[in-house]
């Protein structure tokens, strides 16, 4: 189980590897609720997903030991790009296992953060198993979606406290 800690220890390995993305007021959206709404923009990311958090985590925690290897993991869309980016920040080559419908698109902007795309399967999860195949020559295995400190990384969007104090909302603090 991912604990807060956990997060706030993400956080601060990764702080220098993502972007702060800030909250919008949706005024829409709170009119459509009747509550105030705001969007976290983590399309500003460079993977265009908050799954970078995720990766970079998991990536940084066991660079030492996985630098010569790199790592693998399987994905069939935003996952992908975001293990390719933190292996491309972080130094290290990245191999990303894709099903075969994977869209082209997805698969070249993966390649574009320097990934190796590797096609196979017909369900994510063939491709998950073929990644976790793989990794046995010493790859660092990322889990699409399994993995505590992939979650550990991705629960730091959540900055919302001070993202609202900015945008002048104020927060009870029970």
């Amino acid at each position: 189980m991912v604990s807060l800690s956990d997060i706030e220890a993400a956080e601060r390995r990764i702080q220098e590897q993502i972007i702060h993305t800030p909250l919008v007021y949706s005024p829409v959206l709170s009119l459509r609720t009747g509550v105030r709404i705001y969007l976290k923009l983590e399309t500003l990311q460079r993977a265009g997903s908050f799954k970078v958090g995720g990766a970079t985590n998991k990536v940084l925690l066991h660079l030492d030991a996985y630098r010569a290897h790199g790592v693998i993991a399987a994905s069939a869309g935003n996952r992908a790009q975001g293990v390719a980016v933190a292996a491309q920040s972080a130094g290290v080559e990245a191999t990303i296992v894709m099903p075969v419908w994977a869209s082209i698109a997805k698969q070249e902007a993966t390649r574009a953060y320097g990934a190796r795309v590797c096609l196979f399967g017909q369900t994510l999860e063939e491709a998950v198993a073929r990644a976790h195949e793989l990794s046995r020559d010493g790859r660092l295995f990322i889990h699409p979606y399994d993995d505590d400190e992939v979650i550990a990384g991705q629960g730091t969007i959540a900055q919302i406290r001070h993202a609202l104090d900015g945008a002048g909302y104020q927060i009870p603090e029970n």
